[in-house]
C-alpha cells in the first residue's frame, strides 16, 4: 500500500478537498459580500467567482440585413439560476456589449425584459397565436434551481459595425431573507458569426404574398423552443409562413373549410437556389380547415415536403406540400427557379400555406436556423394586427387589413419582417 502523504492529514486528495470548499462557499454564496457579490458598490473582482445565474448562447449570433433598413442579431440566452431552490434571483437588466470595446449594443430591463424573458417549460402568454401576448410579470425573477430562456432581438444602425464578439452583462439581486443581495455578472462571451446570410430567390411564383410569423417578435416560429434528443433547439427561428394574397388583400375566397377556397392551395413552390434533393416526403394527407388539427408524430410535423443542399451545412425546407404534387426526387439537382410541388395543408398546418426556411441539417427535428435574405422584392405594406395561420380561416372574411408600412418600397439583399406583405 502507497504511504499517505503526511500533508494529506484527512486523507483526502487537494482535488477533493477544493471542491468540498468550493460547495461550502456555495452554500454561503448568498450571504456573501465579498466583491462581485453583495452590495454592487464594488467593482467585480478579476478570476474566478461564484455567480448566482449561469448562461449559455444557443447558436452563433448571425447579422442580416431586415426591410427596416438595420442590422439585426437574434439569438437566445439560456439563463439559470445556480443557488438552491428556495433562493430566487431578481434579473433586472441584460446588457449586450462589444466584448473588445465594452459598448453596450443592446439592453432589456423593466417591462422590456419581462416580455423578453420566460421559463423553459412555459411559453410566452400569446405564442399561441390566438390571443395577444398579456404584458410580463415585474420584477423578472428567477426561482431557485430553475433554468429561463432570454430572447435577445439586437438591431444595429445602417453602418454600425458588427462587434466580431459579444458578451452579457447581467445585474440583479439575490434574495435573501435577509434583504436583496445585489450583483453584477458578466456571463458567455460568444463570437458573431462571419458567414454571410444565404441570398437567395423567392420560393413562389411572382405575387403578392403575406409572410407571416418571421422574426423577430413573440411568434411560435421566433420563440419556439423545442427539447429534442436530449437538448434544447430553436429549429424555426426565421422560419416564414408563405400565404398567396389576391388584388383585394383576401387570403381565402368563399367557404373557409374548404381548401380550394385558399388562395395558396396548389400554388407552386420553387427552388430558391440550385442544389441537390437530399429529402422528400410524400403521402400525408391534407388537413380540413379551419380547425387545428392534432399534433402530429414528430416525423409528420412539417408534412410532405423537400429539402435541398445548397451549401456546405446549409438546406432549404419547402413544407406543408399538397400530397401526390412534389416533382422531384432524392438525388436530383435543381436550378433556381425549379417546380418542387405544390402547397398544401399537410402536417402541423391548419389553413395552406409554405413554410419556408434555411437548416443547418438535411432534417428538421433536430436543426438550427440561421438568417436568410432575398435578393429583390417590394413591400406593399403590412398587417398590425396578430393573424397566423391557424386562425385566418376563422376570421370573419379572408381579407388581410392591410396598411402602408415605414418599410414600403424596393428592397435587395433584405429578410422580410412579421406581418409584412410584399411582391416578388
Amino acid at each position: 500500500m502507497a504511504e499517505r502523504d503526511p500533508r494529506n492529514r484527512t486523507g483526502r486528495s487537494p482535488l477533493l478537498r477544493g471542491l468540498a470548499a468550493a460547495v461550502l462557499a456555495a452554500g454561503m454564496l448568498v450571504a456573501s459580500t465579498a466583491p462581485g457579490y453583495g452590495t454592487g458598490t464594488t467593482a467585480p473582482a478579476p478570476g474566478p467567482q461564484f455567480t448566482p445565474l449561469t448562461a449559455a448562447v444557443m447558436t452563433k449570433p448571425a447579422p442580416f440585413d431586415a426591410t427596416d433598413g438595420k442590422t439585426h442579431l437574434s439569438y437566445e440566452l439560456l439563463t439559470t439560476n445556480a443557488l438552491s431552490s428556495t433562493t430566487p434571483v431578481r434579473l433586472d437588466r441584460v446588457d449586450v456589449r462589444d466584448a473588445r470595446t465594452k459598448r453596450v449594443i443592446g439592453s432589456l430591463s423593466g417591462q422590456a425584459l419581462a416580455d423578453a424573458a420566460n421559463p423553459v417549460g412555459d411559453p410566452l402568454p400569446g405564442a399561441d397565436g390566438y390571443t395577444p401576448a398579456p404584458p410580463g410579470p415585474t420584477p423578472t425573477v428567477i426561482p431557485g434551481s430553475q433554468q429561463w430562456i432570454v430572447w435577445l432581438d439586437l438591431t444595429l444602425d445602417r453602418g454600425q459595425r458588427v462587434p466580431e464578439a459579444l458578451e452579457h452583462r447581467l445585474s440583479g439581486a439575490v434574495l435573501t431573507p435577509g434583504g436583496p443581495s445585489a450583483f453584477e455578472e458578466t456571463v458567455q462571451v460568444t463570437p458573431t458569426s462571419r458567414t454571410a446570410p444565404l441570398n437567395l430567390d423567392p420560393p413562389v411564383r411572382p405575387g403578392t404574398w403575406y409572410s407571416s410569423e418571421s422574426c423577430c417578435g413573440n411568434t411560435h416560429h421566433r420563440r419556439g423552443l423545442g427539447p429534442i434528443n436530449g437538448r434544447f433547439y430553436v429549429p424555426q427561428r426565421f422560419a416564414i409562413d408563405w400565404y398567396r394574397v389576391g388584388e383585394q388583400g383576401q387570403t381565402w375566397e368563399g367557404d373557409p373549410a374548404q381548401l380550394s377556397s385558399y388562395l395558396s392551395y396548389r400554388q407552386p413552390v420553387v427552388a430558391s437556389a440550385g442544389g441537390r434533393v437530399v429529402e422528400v416526403q410524400d403521402g400525408i394527407p391534407d388537413n380540413t380547415p379551419p380547425v387545428t388539427p392534432p399534433v402530429p408524430p414528430i416525423d409528420e410535423t412539417v408534412g410532405n415536403h423537400v429539402t435541398l443542399e445548397v451549401a456546405p451545412g446549409r438546406y432549404l425546407l419547402y413544407a406543408h406540400l399538397k400530397p401526390g404534387s412534389l416533382k422531384v426526387r432524392e438525388g436530383d439537382h435543381v436550378e433556381p427557379g425549379r417546380v418542387l410541388g405544390l402547397i398544401g395543408n399537410s402536417g402541423n398546418s391548419t389553413t395552406p400555406h409554405l413554410h419556408f426556411q434555411v437548416m443547418t441539417t438535411p432534417e428538421f427535428f433536430p436543426t438550427d436556423s440561421p438568417p436568410f435574405t432575398f435578393r429583390k422584392f417590394r413591400v406593399l405594406g403590412h398587417v398590425v394586427p396578430r393573424l397566423w395561420d391557424d386562425n385566418l380561416g376563422l376570421q370573419p372574411t379572408g381579407v388581410l387589413p392591410i396598411t402602408p408600412s415605414p418599410y414600403d418600397g424596393p428592397h435587395r439583399a433584405r429578410y422580410p419582417l412579421d406581418r409584412e406583405v410584399l411582391k416578388f
